[in-house]
């Protein structure tokens, strides 16, 4: 099953299954959330996630949740009411991200102009 864990190590997660989708996010939110130029989620329902430790959430903006290790502060996941019952989980959280290709960028009006993948993913507006 697919695992990963915050920078301390406090906070652990486990996922059961194959994500429903991964993708980059060029948005400015998520970009300033992990100090990168850009984002990259795996996405699983909810109720496949499980979690050990302590995960502090923050409101980022309204109907979105994001959370971090209470420790450390390693960014772990994302959250959203446009998708109840899904949670984005930060590619590098896991143990072995190499598992998970991105399928396209999200939010790519948004992208850095400097910073380019070089990859033939769809580039779409928004999610």
């Amino acid at each position: 099953m697919p695992s990963g864990h915050c920078l301390c190590g406090q906070l652990r997660f486990v996922a059961d299954g194959d994500p429903k989708w991964v993708v980059y996010c060029h948005c400015a939110s998520c970009r300033r959330h992990t100090a990168s130029p850009v984002a990259c989620f795996v996405n699983y329902p909810l109720a496949r996630v499980q979690f050990t430790g302590t995960r502090t959430t923050y409101e980022s903006s309204p109907g979105v949740t994001r959370s971090h290790c209470a420790t450390c502060g390693t960014p772990i996941a994302y959250e959203t009411a446009r998708r109840p019952g899904e949670i984005d989980l930060y590619l590098n959280a896991f143990d072995e991200p190499e598992r998970f290709e991105p399928q396209a960028h999200v939010y790519f009006e948004e992208h850095l102009p400097w910073f380019d993948t070089r990859d033939e993913k769809p580039r779409l507006p928004r999610t």
